[in-house]
C-alpha cells in the first residue's frame, strides 16, 4: 500500500467514528435544551397561576416623611472655635 492510500484509509476510519459521535453529542445537547425549556415553561405557568397575597401591615404605621421635609439630624451640630495658628515661642512671651 502506498502512503496516500494508508492516509486515506486512516482518515476514513477516524471520520467514521467522529461524525456519528458528534451527531450523537449535538442531538443530546438539543434534547437537554428542549427539556430545560419545557421545565421552564411549566414553572412559569405555575408561578402565573399562583395568587399573590401581600401581608397586611402591623397595627399603626407612622407615615413616611414627605420628600420636601428635611430629615432630622441624628446628633445636634456643635459650634467649633475658629482655628488659630500656633507659632512656637509666641505662647506665654510676656515681658
Amino acid at each position: 500500500m502506498t502512503k496516500q492510500l494508508t492516509f486515506t484509509l486512516a482518515c476514513a476510519a477516524v471520520l467514521s467514528a467522529v461524525i456519528p459521535g458528534a451527531a450523537g453529542y449535538f442531538s443530546a445537547r438539543m434534547d437537554a435544551v428542549e427539556a430545560a425549556e419545557h421545565s421552564l415553561r411549566m414553572l412559569e405557568s405555575r408561578v402565573e397561576a399562583r395568587p399573590v397575597s401581600w401581608p397586611q401591615p402591623c397595627g399603626d404605621v407612622a407615615p413616611a416623611p414627605k420628600v420636601d421635609q428635611p430629615l432630622p439630624a441624628a446628633l445636634p451640630r456643635k459650634k467649633h472655635r475658629p482655628l488659630v495658628p500656633i507659632i512656637p515661642g509666641d505662647v506665654g512671651d510676656a515681658d
